[in-house]
């Protein structure tokens, strides 16, 4: 079972968002919080898997609660709920550590799916979605910023520099495994080592540091 955390601070969509996962048999509801705060705790009260989270918030907003619930060692995946696409919003909250965003109007399948896929730690935006957002994020990147995401990448292998221009390209692992011809397990082996080598949380601040390398 995959353990979900639905913060919002609307009660109504809260609400719907648990009745909808609460009917997929691979998903089970074990909270929910009206704002950033309240998700803390529940955090730590009910390790969830995966935490819905919603942007803006009353006491402390989306982005602020998804770099503080990122921060942990054993986080969960924050999964960002909004009302709209490619806003600044969104940006920060992934620069923040969130795997990945949905549309609030998003159909019940397709949100059980984007759930199922942060938790395998697969790629949660399509290719041109991600090199989108990334490009807003890179647009304002310091000289300071492109130097020090130049040294972290000069650390990886030839492959494993590879493996994270294919993430940066927003592929899956099947993807890559395909493309690399190498298992799924050795390109997981190789994406551990990039998120540490890079320091990065997850795939899309691999994607940020590959850009602002210059690398993509």
């Amino acid at each position: 079972m995959i353990r979900v955390l639905v913060t919002d601070d609307d009660p109504l969509v809260r609400a719907g968002l648990s009745l909808m996962l609460g009917g997929a048999t691979q998903l089970e509801v074990v909270a929910e919080a009206a704002d950033g705060r309240e998700a803390l705790a529940a955090v730590q009260e009910h390790r969830p898997d995966v935490v819905l989270m919603d942007l803006r918030m009353p006491v402390m907003d989306g982005i602020e609660a998804t770099r503080a619930i990122t921060a942990a060692s054993d986080a969960p995946k924050v999964l960002v709920l909004t009302t709209f696409d490619a806003d600044d919003y969104v940006v920060r909250a992934l620069s923040a550590g969130a795997a990945g965003f949905l549309l609030k109007d998003t159909r019940p399948p397709q949100i059980v799916a984007a759930i199922e896929k942060v938790v395998a730690g697969e790629p949660m935006l399509s290719p041109a979605v991600t090199e989108h957002l990334i490009r807003r994020v890179t647009e304002d990147s310091t000289d300071g910023r492109r130097t020090s995401a130049t040294r972290l990448v000069d650390t990886l292998s030839a492959r494993e520099l590879e493996v994270a221009q294919a993430i940066g390209h927003g592929r899956s692992n099947a993807e890559i495994a395909a493309d690399l011809y190498m298992s799924i397990a050795t390109v997981k082996a190789h994406i551990s080592r990039i998120f540490t080598k890079l320091d990065a949380g997850n795939r899309v601040q691999v994607a940020i540091t590959m850009h602002e390398a210059g690398r993509l």
